[in-house]
């Protein structure tokens, strides 16, 4: 198998720290610092995109966007100050340039910006050297370099001015300078005299405007470095404060951002305020107020309004924003909402997820669940979904958590607390403990991969408890120092721990008996892995190498090349094994160990990894740092693909609730359902109560509407026949003007004519003045040329002259020293000679002389201290010619340095001449551009002069015409929209009316059905009396007839009377209400056409507006350029007029000497220009026709045009 790879797939995490965290890209992805480099994340898609920091860097300190957002640059700290620049906009984001200084003291840069054309960058380098550097960033080169303050008052923020390159503003503590680039320097402007304060923030209102905040709330307004405008923010005294009877802080002015109506500032903790234009000048009121809300999840959630915020960013759109916080968070708002539009106290969001602040010091994943868990310095238990990249849970605590284990089933954690270890359970909304265990700042704790133990680090004694009854099955004792780390091996039956007492020992979890041990006190390890198959540990420690160990053994050791590895974990498949180390990376290697050093080494954190485990599917790697952050990488083949699983494990869903919890909604929705069938009901009454009221309103106004038809009618014909009238003079004035135009025209071609005969005569007299200037200019680049070979023929015979000569000192030098050299050693020999000689005469001496033993020693030591001395004084002399020599060596060393130097200045005046070479063809060819130019002007003047008067003859009366003409047509547009309305409101009047006509008629079918039905029935009943007066003679017959009479036309009851009249009133009330909703139907309908037909009636006429208004505009840019040129030619003839004189008697005399000059084809010139004048008064001629077009189709009828 070859070595794995990986690549991230998300980061959870954020740098609060870093100058200017958060850009927009663009309106729906952000770029933020995270881990070792920086996140792409788009809002919308919730897509991340990484780019890698730099190799050596020891963190990150700010960061810039350039202004066409396409350039990120990040200040990185290191042994040198670097500024890193990425192309933001590239698929793969590479890295383009690296910018340092050599000579600079200072390791960091502290701010950094961009110009407003991107390319310039200026750094803010720290201390000692407090110094401003001015960067042409793409080529590297170094501007300008300016010291800005001293150590007493640090620099917080260095920008550009939005409209200008030189410019540059410059705030601290006691420092606010305005700098600006000339000459090569840097040269400081100085602000109106202003008691010094701590400057924290500024930005750029406009291009002489800059507003600037300090660390007490206040805020200046500086225009042109002259202070316009002073304000200061008050923080409101809150409830916590008046308990404590404590004054509210002062509000620090940390961050800024310019939006078109104003700006945007934080002072204080978690507030943002808005500021608008006011309605006096150089003035700003205060519309809005954000701020951060409190955090449910915490123990103390006012601790999340106590957050400082550093960044705001606005995106492009000025839809939403952005705020970072000293806490690690990204809180977002979007400025449209309904909060703000009511002015009240708006919040803040999270933007994606909330993230650790502090050190993260443990982390486990779930097998039945994608969850992963973490636990934090910051008091917090996280819990993440590492398949849909989402925060599914976390909450906050009183204590610190060390360690923390997930359970397999994912329903338990176990989390080592400060104070207590405690046993909790996973919620659907929070975690809560239900077991804890006397055991103080835990530092590992894990469960069992079947989930029926967990193991738990006491100092240096593992206890194994029962997940179901809690109780202590085994207590692993036998560490002298601390337990570092511990794995369980994957049936449950090992257990494997490492310590810094250099133990590495394997236990057996239902004896607890050591079964393995490998012990080697000069490591302190820190990470430790166990193969699928029990027989191999890896283990990871302080003497910088990995090592396999089996049988208790050290069989490979594997070195890290002096980087130290702090975690290690092992894929379930025991073939792939992962490293973090020490400066945040990770390393991956295959299992095996290779015998060469062969791993991928991935940039992952900025800052030692504390934990690294891998999914149960070994999918995903996940490593936690303390730098606060999560990552998952996805573990990939060499081709990119995702390893194939050897079986696919379905994740669960089960999640858990309590019976208290579940009554309560349960009990909830209950009263909400309640509570929705009572607005029903209410709304129900209300809505009736509104028929009613509607009802009344609209017999009002259907009276108003009849009395506004008829008098709308009668204004409708006379402005008819207003219309007619006015038509038929226009009609009249334009044949006039028409007439009238086509004689100036003919006159106009006349006069051309003349004056193009005249402006022939005056080209050729510039001609030849041209000529005569281009032999001067020819003559004058030969003297040129020859005075420059010249000196550069001096110039180099003195400097190789001067090189011989420091050639010939060379020489004589090396030989001088050479001789020395000689002279010495000659001298050595002569004393070592001298030295043994001596030696041999003593020894004879003191053969002769041992029986006189005290003469002898008398004399020995007068001897020896007369050869001590000359010893002394002969190493002196030694030393001396050393002390000679190595001063000839550095005096040689300088006179080779001399001869690089002098050989750069040579190359330098080289380079001098070629450049030079390239300015004279340059000028040779700017003169002949010039001459090209100079003859099509002169070939094009007589035109432009005639253009000139002609077009001023028809600018004025034409502008005032056009004034006029605009005037009318808005008068004409104003009665335009009045009849329209007007004629609007009388087609509503009339479909109101002709509505209720039929609404009538129907009711008059219905009373005639009526009367018809009565008619018959007192017909019948006519008929019945008629027969029952046969039987007047028969009393009996006719008693039972009127009864008959009586049950047949009379009813039986007089509840049937009442219950009859009640169906009656019912469905004359059904009738009328069916009526009425008919009618306000139809009302609606009318209205939303003739909303449409009105609105398509304006969009028309204002689009016809803004033609015209086109229109006029271009013929003003071309009278501007015509004026433009014809100043020009005027300056051009000007210079001309003044050298006029002589240039006519040069002309008659070379007319005299010559005879006769070659003239240009006059007739061709004259018939060119005629055709283009008659071109142009076809054109003109063509936008008048479209004009009265477009008129006559608008229907607006123009005035009478007034010649002048």
């Amino acid at each position: 198998m070859t070595t794995p790879l990986v690549h991230a797939h998300h980061i959870f995490g954020f740098h609060g720290s870093v100058v200017n965290n958060v850009f927009y890209v663009d309106d729906q992805s952000i770029i933020f610092p995270s881990g070792s480099g920086y996140v792409r994340y788009n809002i919308d898609q919730k897509w991340q995109k990484f780019i890698t920091g730099s190799e050596k860097s020891q963190g990150m300190l700010a960061l810039a966007l350039s202004p066409n957002r396409r350039y990120l640059a990040s200040s990185e700290k290191g042994e040198k100050a670097t500024v890193s620049i990425y192309d933001v906009q590239h698929d793969q984001t590479r890295k383009r340039k690296s910018l340092s200084v050599n000579d600079l003291q200072a390791q960091e840069f502290i701010n950094i910006a961009f110009s407003p054309d991107s390319k310039y960058l200026i750094a803010q380098s720290g201390p000692p050297d407090w110094s401003l550097i001015y960067w042409l960033w793409k080529k590297q080169k170094i501007m300008g370099i300016l010291k800005t303050t001293t150590n007493t008052n640090p620099i917080y923020q260095v920008s550009f001015n939005p409209q200008d390159n030189a410019q540059i503003c410059v705030v601290g503590a006691g420092v606010l300078k305005l700098l600006r680039f000339a000459d090569g320097n840097l040269k400081q402007t100085n602000f109106q005299k202003l008691e010094l304060q701590n400057f924290l923030t500024h930005a750029w209102m406009s291009e002489d405007r800059v507003i600037v905040g300090t660390d007490t709330g206040k805020l200046y307004l500086f225009e042109l470095a002259e202070l316009r405008w002073e304000y200061k923010i008050v923080l409101e005294h809150r409830q916590s404060d008046s308990l404590t009877q404590m004054p509210p802080p002062l509000p620090k002015i940390t961050a800024m951002t310019i939006y078109s109506k104003g700006f945007i500032c934080s002072a204080g903790p978690a507030m943002v305020y808005m500021f608008e234009k006011g309605e006096e000048k150089d003035t700003f009121k205060k519309t809005r107020m954000i701020k951060i809300p409190q955090d449910p999840f915490s123990t103390d959630p006012t601790q999340a309004e106590q957050q400082e915020i550093l960044t705001l960013c606005l995106s492009p759109s000025e839809e939403t924003l952005i705020a970072s916080t000293n806490k690690n968070q990204l809180y977002s708002i979007t400025l449209s909402s309904a909060e703000m539009s009511k002015g009240e106290v708006a919040q803040f969001e999270i933007l994606s997820q909330s993230f650790h602040s502090n050190v993260i010091t443990g982390l486990d994943v779930c097998i039945r669940k994608p969850f992963i868990v973490t636990s934090s310095i910051d008091r917090s238990i996280r819990l993440w979904n590492y398949e849909t990249n989402v925060l599914e849970l976390y909450k906050e605590f009183q204590e610190e958590a060390y360690s923390v284990t997930l359970h397999p089933s994912g329903l338990y954690i176990l989390v080592g607390f400060s104070d207590k270890l405690r046993l909790m359970n996973l919620l659907i909304d929070d975690i809560r403990s239900f077991k804890e265990f006397t055991i103080r700042s835990c530092r590992e704790c894990s469960f069992s991969h079947g989930g029926h133990l967990f193991a738990i680090v006491n100092g240096n004694v593992i206890h194994i408890h029962s997940t179901i009854t809690f109780e202590n099955q085994v207590n692993l004792k036998g560490h002298n120092g601390k337990i570092r780390a511990i794995a369980w091996n994957f049936d449950d039956s090992k257990l494997v721990s490492c310590g810094m007492d250099g133990a590495v020992y394997e236990w057996n979890t239902l004896t607890g008996k050591r079964e393995s041990e490998c012990v080697l006190k000069s490591c302190s390890y820190t990470g430790i892995c166990i193969s699928p198959d029990g027989k191999c540990i890896f283990a990871v420690g302080s003497d910088r190498t990995l090592k396999e160990i089996t049988d208790s053994q050290i069989i490979r050791e594997v070195p890290s090349n002096d980087v130290a590895y702090t975690a290690i974990a092992l894929s379930r498949s025991g073939r792939m094994l992962f490293l973090g180390t020490a400066n945040g990376a990770v390393r991956s290697m295959k299992v095996p160990l290779p015998v060469k050093q062969e791993w991928n080494e991935y940039q992952a954190h900025n800052g030692p990894i504390t934990q690294m485990t891998i999914t149960y599917d070994d999918q995903y790697l996940l490593t936690v740092s303390e730098d606060s952050c999560l990552i998952i990488w996805k573990i990939i083949d060499k081709e990119g693909r995702v390893l194939k699983q050897d079986k696919e494990l379905g994740h669960s869903g089960e999640i858990l609730i309590t019976k208290s919890d579940l009554q309560e909604k349960n009990q909830l929705t209950a009263e909400l359902k309640t509570r929705v069938e009572e607005l029903k009901m209410e709304n129900e009454y209300q809505l009736r109560l509104k028929d009613m009221n509607y009802s009344d309103k609209i017999k009002e106004l259907t009276e108003k509407f009849i009395q506004e038809m008829e008098a709308l009618k009668t204004k409708n014909q006379v402005l008819k026949t207003d219309k007619d009238k006015v038509e038929i003079k226009h009609k009249e004035d334009t044949t006039i003007i028409l007439n009238k135009h086509s004689k100036e025209i003919e006159d106009l071609e006349t006069m051309n004519n003349q004056k193009l005969m005249l402006e022939y005569e005056k080209y050729q007299e510039l001609q030849i003045k041209s000529q005569r200037m281009q032999e001067d200019y020819e003559r004058q680049l030969s003297e040129m040329d020859e005075s420059k070979a010249q000196a550069l023929e001096e110039l180099t015979e003195y400097y190789e002259t001067k090189l011989q000569e420091k050639a010939t000192l060379i020489a004589q030098l090396q030989q001088d020293s050479r001789q020395q050299i000689k002279e010495s050693d000659e001298t050595k020999k002569q004393i070592e000679e001298d030295c043994d000689r001596e030696i041999q005469d003593i020894k004879i001496t003191y053969e002769r002389n041992l029986r006189d033993e005290k003469e002898a020693n008398l004399r020995l030591k007068g001897e020896t201290g007369i050869m001590r001395k000359k010893f002394t004084s002969l190493q002196k002399e030694i030393e001396d010619r050393q002390g000679e020599i190595e001063k000839l060596r550095a005096e040689h060393q300088k006179l080779h340095g001399i001869i690089r130097s002098l050989e750069k200045d040579i190359q330098g005046l080289k380079k001098e001449i070629l450049e030079r070479d390239e300015t004279i063809q340059d000028k040779e060819k700017r003169i002949y551009d010039l001459k090209k130019k100079n003859q099509e002007l002169e070939k094009f003047k007589f035109v432009l002069d005639y253009k000139i008067k002609e077009l001023k003859q028809q600018i004025e009366p034409r502008e005032n015409d056009i004034k006029e003409m605009k005037e009318q047509i808005q008068q004409m547009e104003s009665e335009l929209e009045l009849f329209h309305k007007h004629n609007a409101q009388l087609e509503l009047n009339i479909g109101e009316l002709k509505q209720k006509l039929k609404a009538t008629e129907a009711e008059m079918r219905k009373e005639m059905e009526k009367v018809h039905s009565v008619e018959l029935v007192v017909k019948r009943f006519k008929t019945d009396i008629y027969n029952c007066a046969g039987f007047i003679q028969d009393p009996k017959k006719l008693k039972e007839n009127v009864q008959q009479l009586y049950e047949k036309y009379v009813p039986q009851s007089d509840m049937f009377d009442i219950a009859a009249v009640d169906s009656d009133i019912q469905k004359e009330f059904g009738r009328q209400r069916n009526h009425l909703e008919k009618s306000i139907t139809t009302l609606q309908k009318k209205l939303l056409k003739d909303a449409e037909i009105h609105r398509a009636d304006n969009v028309r006429i204002m689009q016809e507006n803004v033609a015209l208004i086109k229109e006029i505009n271009d013929l003003r840019q071309e009278l501007k350029i015509a004026r433009i040129k014809v100043h020009d030619l005027e300056v051009t003839l000007g210079t001309l007029k003044k050298s006029k004189k002589p240039c006519a008697i040069d002309f008659k005399d070379n007319c005299s000497r010559s005879g006769t000059i070659a003239r240009l084809n006059f007739d061709q010139e004259s018939e060119r220009i005629i055709e283009m004048q008659r071109m142009e008064i076809a054109q003109l001629r063509g936008k008048i026709q479209t004009l009265e077009e477009r008129q006559h189709q608008s229907g607006a009828v123009l005035p009478a045009l007034t010649v002048l």
